[in-house]
């Protein structure tokens, strides 16, 4: 009973003695004329406090215990800045926050635990939000972010375009939902979704480098984080919207956003649709250059191919203005809520997305071998039916933040995630291939107080994904994937001027595949020149059952970078980091055709031999290794005045990087084409077979031969570039952007990476009042001439865009009607890192209108 008292008597004395030694810091927020700055925000770091100045540019932060108060302060048009005040055992007062002027928009982001923006980091970030956002948001994540520099895109059609940062695109960068895995298939193949919508997104992060610390091996090559507020933070009552049409596919589109609640209860509601069908393109579909040697190729074999060459003819001339097989629809819905403390917060959500969309480049895949009336009616029926996919998914959510301010361990960060995702690929009617992943992901990050000048966060990271494909196409065997990671992430302000942040990971990977996998394989014997008639007795090609083991891996990661602001304005940023990788279980164990990417793909852990006109594919001792990466990067960065700048130039060298090479080779899908084709279905061939006075690779030549092999090598590949952005506001009006970028990737031999970006310069022209905004942008990409073996040049093209806001009053806030066009000089432009870009060129000229606001 007396223990009982004192431990009362004992906690009411430490709650007078902490109101005793309370203290308020007051002060003002101002610019260099001294004029007063309202609405900057004042964030307390390790603190659940945020303020707002008043008119008077005042603030007044309660209820804060003696040590060091470390504020971050932040206002439109103006530099961040960052102090740390003493206090002790009285009040501060008068403190006064001199902001400088800036031409960038700086942005605080999420995407990692300690706090970062564009101009305060050691590697180059980008962020979309507000008006910049609403005005690049198109339909997908890459297309939203493809002319932000260091950026772009995987262009798979109107629906499946990935981001590629410097390069790296796949498995190598992580897209995340507000700080965790979106866990989908499009890190699987070029082909899929990534699912995730940019239409109810706050704000979109781009982390260019690797960012393997905060997200494991699987962000080697950067992140991309999207924001939203499914768990909102507060209970202010918002509701966004957005309608607009689009030309160039008839596309409409609509979607909201709502936030509100009451006391401690908030509620977020929000939901999209957009519809499409298949878009105009300035010419054919098919590239001019393959048309017309596939023409002279039909012309030398009058003979043999007379009525098929009028087919294919007829075909390329209803091809002519429209991308076929492009259309899409997708909708989908989240909601979410949240319960508010006074030390923070915690919530969930739950979202669904659903879309069907086709997969072009598809329209003369099969039958065309087929010199009969069969291939007639089987086109005939592709052409009605199509390859499309179809995709759903369920996501839970919970996430939670929650400050302790007189511990040790200040604050804790905790995200939850399970994630329920499958898309089918359906050909002629019939599902080819279903992919499955059911992924669950949880990550704690713990936050320490300030220890001898040193902040910063301990990080948990789980995540298990089971991964399968089924179907008669399936090309990957079933897997599991598992991470146990631990990272440790540190900062120190070793002046005024120099931040230090230093950071380890180490995570261990298991792949597990599940049972046995059928191995396609290849028997040749040395007679065949005799192919063509004695196929049945000299080749039998035969599926055979393998075991596949399982694979475990460690990777480690550290990184050391420094942010040293060398005078007011200026700062330069330097970043050195190690960096592992595990593969992907789709990079060792696929083995099969992959009809979304009209492919037949061969996984690293497969031997793959060339035996005159055939290659022999062998399980290989299944010993798989990691890629390491040796990674630096420099940033110089003026911020402050009319003229701003950021360049960046990078370097990386990577040992055992995976990569896809294509063969040369081509195997039939295993489609049945009918009697008189059966003895060709899953036939290997080389191109110079059939097509012997070509005297280079032709990337369509599976068109008329089968699926082209793609293996998964490893070589050790030499990577860097620049970037670089420049910004000048001309008037209080006018302000002009100049950007470029450019990236080498070599492999150890001197060769080239495929499907590397090509060099990109652009300016952009940006006029901004009160009642309207306009803006015009150019961008100029190069040829690229410097390609892996059995690539193909792309040539350089020219994109003219425009945007126009008018700004409505009386109905909210932020409400404006826009028209906006791209490709406006219609020009017929071809993506280099698209697998599709012989057979899916960009949009033609497009144009939108919609309204959009707040209330």
């Amino acid at each position: 009973m007396q223990f009982n008292k004192a431990m009362i008597a004992l906690a009411i004395s430490s709650s007078f003695m902490s109101s005793a030694f309370a203290q308020t810091v007051s002060g003002q927020v101002v610019d260099k004329t001294g004029k007063p700055i309202a609405n900057a925000e004042v964030h307390v770091e390790k603190a659940n406090k945020h303020l707002i100045t008043d008119a008077n540019g005042r603030f007044v932060i309660e209820d804060i215990s003696a040590g060091m108060l470390e504020l971050h302060v932040s206002a439109d048009n103006f530099a961040h800045y960052h102090t740390d005040i003493d206090v002790a055992d009285k009040d501060v007062e008068n403190v006064t926050i001199t902001l400088a002027p800036t031409v960038f928009e700086i942005i605080d982001i999420q995407a990692t635990p300690l706090h970062s923006s564009a101009i305060e980091s050691a590697l180059p970030i980008n962020v979309l939000a507000a008006d910049e956002l609403r005005m690049k948001q198109a339909s997908t994540l890459g297309e939203t972010l493809k002319n932000e520099v260091g950026v772009h895109s995987s262009y798979y059609g109107p629906v499946s375009s990935t981001p590629i940062i410097r390069g790296f695109d796949g498995p190598r960068v992580m897209v995340t939902q507000n700080g965790l895995d979106v866990g989908d298939a499009s890190r699987v193949g070029a082909d899929h979704v990534v699912a995730t919508e940019t239409a109810t997104a706050t704000q979109i992060e781009v982390l260019r480098g690797p960012a393997t610390l905060f997200y494991g091996s699987g962000a080697i090559g950067g992140v991309v984080n999207v924001v939203d507020t499914r768990i909102p933070t507060d209970n202010e009552t918002v509701f966004d919207y957005l309608a607009q049409h689009n030309s160039v596919s008839d596309e409409n589109e609509a979607s909201f956003a709502l936030n509100t609640g009451s006391g401690n209860f908030a509620l977020h509601l929000d939901g999209f649709w957009r519809e499409s069908n298949d878009y105009d393109i300035p010419g054919y579909a098919e590239l001019e250059a393959d048309h017309d040697e596939h023409e002279e190729h039909h012309d030398d074999h009058d003979e043999d191919h007379d009525e098929h060459e009028g087919e294919e003819h007829e075909e390329h001339e209803g091809e002519k203005g429209t991308l076929e097989n492009s259309a899409s629809k997708s909708s989908g819905f989240t909601i979410g809520t949240s319960y508010l403390l006074d030390n923070g917060f915690v919530g969930f959500s739950y979202g669904r997305l659903d879309r069907e969309y086709g997969v072009p480049g598809h329209d003369h895949h099969h039958g065309e071998e087929e010199h009969d009336e069969h291939e007639g009616e089987e086109h005939d029926e592709h052409e009605e039916e199509g390859v499309y996919a179809d995709l759903e998914q369920d996501r839970f959510q919970m996430l939670s933040e929650l400050y302790f301010n007189d511990s040790f361990i200040n604050r804790v960060a905790t995200k939850l995630a399970y994630t329920d995702y499958q898309h089918s690929e359906i050909e002629g009617g019939e599902v080819g291939t279903t992919f499955k992943n059911e992924s669950f992901e949880a990550r704690a990050d713990l936050f320490h107080q300030d220890f001898n000048g040193w902040n910063g966060a301990i990080t948990l990271h789980y995540k298990d994904s089971d991964f399968e494909a089924t179907g008669e196409e399936a090309f990957t065997p079933p897997s599991d994937t598992s991470t146990l990671a631990l990272a440790w992430i540190e900062e120190r302000h070793l002046s005024e001027d120099v931040l230090l942040q230093l950071g380890a990971r180490v995570e261990h990977v298991e792949i597990k595949p599940h049972g046995e996998f059928e191995m396609h394989h290849d028997e040749h014997d040395e007679h065949e020149e005799d192919h063509d008639e004695e196929h049945d007795e000299h080749e039998e090609e035969h599926e055979e059952h393998v075991e596949l083991e399982k694979q475990s891996f460690t990777p480690v990661s550290a990184s050391v970078g420094l942010v040293w602001d060398y005078q007011p304005g200026y700062n330069l940023g330097f970043s050195a980091s190690f960096s592992q990788r595990a593969p992907s279980a789709a990079e060792l164990f696929s083995n099969g055709p992959h009809i979304g990417t009209n492919t037949f793909e061969i996984g690293a852990i497969y031997d793959v031999e060339e035996h005159g006109d055939h290659l022999d594919i062998e399980l290989h001792d299944q010993d798989a290794d990691m890629e390491t990466s040796y990674n630096l990067d420099i940033t110089w960065r003026k911020f402050e005045g009319d003229f701003g700048f950021i360049v960046s130039a990078f370097y990386n060298h990577i040992d055992d990087y995976y990569y896809q090479q294509d063969t040369g080779f081509f195997m039939e899908d295993g489609h049945d084409h009918g009697e008189e084709d059966e003895h060709h279905d899953e036939d290997m061939h080389d191109e110079d077979e059939h097509h012997e006075e070509d005297e280079h690779h032709d990337e369509d030549a599976h068109d008329e031969e089968g699926l082209p092999v793609f293996v998964y090598r490893q070589d050790n590949v030499d990577m860097y570039g620049l970037e670089a952005e420049f910004v000048y506001q001309v008037t209080p009006a006018l302000k002009t952007t100049v950007f470029a970028d450019y990236i080498r990737a070599e492999l150890s031999d001197g060769g080239n990476l495929p499907r590397i970006p090509p060099m990109r310069i652009g300016s952009q022209f940006n006029y901004q009042t009160n009642q309207f905004g306009a803006e015009l942008s150019i961008s100029r990409y190069f040829k690229q001439d410097d390609v892996a073996e059995y690539e193909t040049e792309t040539d350089g093209y020219t994109m003219l865009d425009a945007h126009f806001n008018y700004y409505l009053e009386g109905i909210g806030t932020d409400a404006a009607v826009f028209i906006k066009g791209t490709n406006l000089t219609d020009e017929e432009a071809r993506v280099h890192s698209s697998f599709l870009k012989n057979d899916a060129p960009l949009p033609g000229r497009n144009i939108s209108v919609g309204i959009r606001g707040s209330f």
